[in-house]
């Protein structure tokens, strides 16, 4: 833990790697020729059938990946391009490819080790960080992700999209998973000695500050390395925006959502790292996002709560390791 009120991503990745590290975002050809000659698309197991057709109900068309370059770039190219724009600017050494956008492991196993090959062999990437689902989580890939790390020397981290611990909520986003596949996927990501990351949006409809706290103390629980937050936006196009403009949807305001993450932030291991306390979405692509505030206000914002009141991450994480035997 540092001097900040929390334990920041930018502040890790000094002390980690010992200077400023850039993360990549890679969007990866989500199209391949199956073995009759069609060609199919392995974006999400939510969408093809296997888990659901209409995927989740905040997710676009384009899945999260709005700062991605083009998927048909190579992610060569990609690294090199994102590269062109970082070094001059930043002097910048080090890097890590994100394989960001959709389901990065829903794919054929060959396939999945050529492309995390050509990520984690590029000049100067210290880690490769990939996104996923908790139920795209399989020993095999697994392998595949510790022999890189072994083979390059680097280290490897699965970022997982929980969004919530509700699994009511969960129901209801048509996610498709539940709490369990997170705590199995965890757990098995971690007998690998890969780095875990959950992602959480703490202002779903139908959660409430209980629901964050919960969340905190799961996370806190599964010993994970790091957590994003996001705040929720609504996609244009999207069955929740549907939900928005009939009024279907009731959202908490900015000054909740601060003390909501504060809430977390507090119940939280003072251990995990915040890679993020707020998203971002472009406001042509949504209809609701942040309350049309920049994201550093926000964060600004529960920083400054936080410095006022004397809070820190983790000052109410005093509940594991047998806590009803204090007295003992």
């Amino acid at each position: 833990m540092t001097d900040s009120v929390y334990n920041t991503f930018s502040e890790y990745l000094i002390n980690r790697y010992g200077e400023k590290t850039y993360k990549l975002p890679i969007a990866l050809n989500p199209l391949y020729i199956d073995e009759n000659g069609v060609t199919r698309s392995y974006t999400c197991p939510n969408r093809d059938g296997t888990c659901g057709v209409a995927g989740c109900t905040f997710c676009g068309e384009i899945g999260t990946g709005y700062e991605n370059l083009p998927a048909e770039m190579s992610i060569t190219e990609q690294i090199a391009a994102n590269k062109a724009h970082i070094v001059p600017k930043y002097k910048a050494t080090k890097f890590i490819p994100y394989l960001q956008n959709f389901t990065n492991t829903y794919m054929p196993l060959d396939t999945f080790r050529a492309f995390l090959e050509e990520a984690a062999s590029a000049e100067g990437v210290v880690a490769v960080y990939i996104a996923t689902r908790p139920d795209c989580v399989r020993e095999d890939y697994l392998q595949i992700m510790r022999d890189m790390a072994q083979k390059y020397n680097i280290e490897i981290c699965v970022e997982l999209g929980l969004q919530t611990v509700n699994y009511h909520t969960l129901d209801k986003i048509n996610r498709g998973h539940s709490l369990a596949e997170f705590i199995d996927a965890i757990l098995r990501v971690k007998k690998y000695g890969l780095q875990t990351c959950a992602h959480l949006i703490l202002n779903l409809p139908w959660d409430t500050d209980r629901d964050a706290i919960e969340a905190a103390h799961i996370m806190s629980a599964l010993q994970l390395d790091q957590v994003k937050l996001h705040a929720l936006y609504i996609v244009k196009g999207t069955v929740m925006a549907e939900q928005y403009e009939k009024g279907e949807l009731e959202l908490i305001g900015r000054d909740e959502y601060q003390k909501r993450v504060i809430l977390f932030l507090r119940h939280l291991s003072p251990n995990i790292v915040l890679q993020r306390v707020i998203g971002r979405a472009p406001a042509e692509n949504t209809l609701f996002s942040n309350w049309s505030t920049g994201w550093f206000k926000i964060r600004d914002g529960i920083i400054r709560q936080m410095e006022e009141q004397g809070f820190k991450q983790g000052d109410c994480c005093d509940y594991l390791n047998g806590a009803a035997l204090r007295n003992f």
